[in-house]
């Protein structure tokens, strides 16, 4: 995390870092105005938030209220060096929690992140820089060796030129990468977090078997949502850009409706309209998006290749937006790389949403299968040393899909977490099973799962599908789980061969949708350095209802937006009228924002 300090008046001093502030003093003492806390005063103060922070983990976790229990820290400084201190923290615990819980707790305080850096023993760099915006990779904490090269399966070049290539990308953008988190709590399971130093809000994730792996994903995932506007896809972009020569991409074009709201005859195709438009109830107003929110202008549409016949279809980017979310994204060294990406993401997708929804049980890999990739094998094998049995089940649904999946339980709290990976090759997506499984997550992070259950309309209700999608963390039927699997398991293989791999990978899984009479829309973008393809398969790969264009469309915003950014300007009587708009219009009071 970078933190950016400014220096204030006296000796006071200012931290900035994500979206807070802090500000340091010196006491009286030592010649300041005792204004705010020290420093010294302020680490101090971390060890003892973040011990307690884990024992409210432990305590939500288990229903065990916190409060009656007290914690303190005191530092114990040797007289003859300062600088050797002894922090001791102690717990007062209610005398009704069990000798187990008691346990418990003080092994949670253990495993403070800032009690463990610190007896690690953090190594502190002190450099001089011209400009401190210059090296925009400063910040990543891992180089891998340039000689090297580690080529992994679905990678058209070896990791460590794909990790130097993205970082060359973003660097000259001027975007400052950083690590936030890393997570390995099992073999061959590595999982970050990266984000913009400078904005917070702007990161993604990456998994993979090693660190290497984790890293280029995440860098990957990150150049894939510039390239689409994805990072600020649901904001308002302001009326410099709303009126600039284009909003999203120059090649965009806009359409105003035809008479009575009608749709423009040049957005969609005839096939796509079948599909959200069924009844012939969808306007042209229900299309203006929420980006530029220019309605002057009309119906912002970007260009999409059908793949069948190679013509261009212009989709509004308010329904791409509103009905696929990031689904069917890629970057890669090659277009057929990110083609191989995009595809398998949708597959695995969908056949995940039609296994779920159906309440299809699986069948079970055979050990014998699963012990030809042993360090799959040996991730899966720590997971149940720690008290998580583990269902690794084929989901190609008869060798048709090249879809797995490995299910996770908490025999304590009785949740359970199925997380689908998709690959051409099995082994690939075995691995994306397990890393997507604990992408981020540490073992208290799996005392959160949902129970299964034998209400179909818990797992068929559209939210949780949409939480399948955000993390895997939604519900799934005890039905999954039956001893007898409605398919047999299939030691499929998609992939390809030789340096063609990936071009070949593509065509089979094209040749998936077109078999199952899918048509497919794409658009390649490589306007920052690298290629980035997304792929809509109407009908297929969609992640909201598309009744939503109608009913719950982003674009509702444009009616309140006006008022909401000049509420300072306006008076008591514009701010009733804005107040019982907003009551009449039947919002929920929670749902997500998209009025600024």
């Amino acid at each position: 995390m970078e933190i950016q300090v400014n220096f204030l008046d006296k000796l006071r001093l200012e931290a900035k870092f994500d979206d807070f502030t802090v500000v340091a003093d010196q006491p009286i003492r030592y010649k300041g105005d005792g204004s705010a806390p020290g420093p010294f005063d302020y680490f101090l103060a971390s060890s003892a938030m973040c011990a307690a922070y884990f024992v409210k983990l432990y305590c939500e976790t288990r229903n065990i209220p916190t409060d009656n229990i007290r914690l303190s820290q005191n530092n114990i400084v040797d007289p003859e060096n300062r600088y050797k201190q002894i922090f001791k923290i102690q717990i007062e615990l209610p005398s009704d929690i069990s000798a187990k819980d008691r346990q418990g707790i003080l092994r949670s305080i253990d495993r403070c992140t800032v009690k463990k850096v610190v007896q690690t023993g953090p190594e502190f760099v002190i450099e001089e820089v011209e400009n401190l915006d210059a090296d925009a990779q400063s910040l990543l904490t891992l180089t891998p060796d340039p000689e090297a090269s580690t080529y992994i399966a679905g990678k058209d070049l070896p990791l460590e030129q794909t990790i130097a290539n993205m970082s060359r990308v973003l660097a000259g953008l001027g975007i400052k990468i950083e690590i936030a988190s890393w997570r390995n709590i099992v073999p061959n399971v590595w999982s970050l977090h990266i984000r913009d130093a400078h904005a917070p809000m702007c990161f993604t994730n990456g998994k993979g078997a090693t660190k290497e792996s984790a890293l280029a994903s995440a860098l990957g995932e990150f150049i894939e949502r510039m390239n689409f506007n994805h990072f600020y896809n649901d904001q308002f972009w302001g009326e410099h850009i709303a009126n600039a020569a284009f909003v999203h991409y120059p090649n965009e074009r806009w359409f105003l409706p035809g008479p009575d709201d009608a749709l423009p005859a040049e957005i969609l195709d005839d096939y796509c309209l079948r599909i959200y438009d069924p009844e012939g109830e969808l306007r042209g107003s229900h299309l203006y998006d929420t980006n530029s929110g220019n309605v002057a202008r009309g119906i912002c549409s970007l260009p999409y290749v059908r793949q069948s016949d190679g013509a261009v279809v212009y989709f509004p980017s308010n329904l791409v937006d509103n009905l696929f979310l990031s689904n069917g994204m890629s970057a890669g060294n090659t277009l057929a790389e990110a083609q191989v990406q995009c595809l398998s993401e949708i597959i695995e997708r969908a056949v995940k949403r039609e296994i779920l929804g159906g309440e299809i049980a699986l069948p079970d890999v055979p050990h014998q299968v699963l012990a030809k990739y042993p360090g799959i094998l040996a991730g899966i094998e720590a997971l149940e040393k720690q008290g998580f049995p583990v269902l690794v089940k084929d989901a190609s649904m008869g060798g048709a899909f090249p879809v797995m999946c490995v299910t996770l339980m908490n025999p304590r709290t009785g949740g359970v977490f199925a997380s689908f990976g998709a690959h051409p090759s099995m082994e690939v997506a075995l691995e994306r099973s397990l890393t997507e499984l604990l992408q981020g997550r540490s073992f208290e992070g799996l005392n959160d799962l949902p129970a299964p259950t034998f209400e179909s309309n818990a797992v068929t209700e559209p939210h949780n599908f949409v939480e399948h999608f955000i993390d895997s963390s939604g519900v799934v039927s005890w039905r999954f789980f039956s001893a007898k699997a409605d398919f047999d398991f299939v030691e499929w293989d998609f992939s390809g061969q030789g340096e063609n791999s990936n071009a070949e990978e593509a065509a089979a899984l094209f040749g998936i949708l077109e078999g199952m009479g899918k048509e497919v829309y794409m658009a390649v973008h490589d306007q920052l350095g690298a290629t980035a393809c997304r792929i809509l398969v109407p009908d297929y790969s969609e992640i909201y209802p598309v009744e939503d264009l109608i009913w719950d469309n982003t674009n509702k915003a444009l009616s309140f937006r006006a008022d909401i950014l000049n509420l300072h300007r306006l008076d008591d009587a514009s701010l009733e009228a804005l107040l019982e708009r907003l009551e009449s219009s039947e919002l929920d009071d929670y749902t997500d924002g998209h009025l600024e």
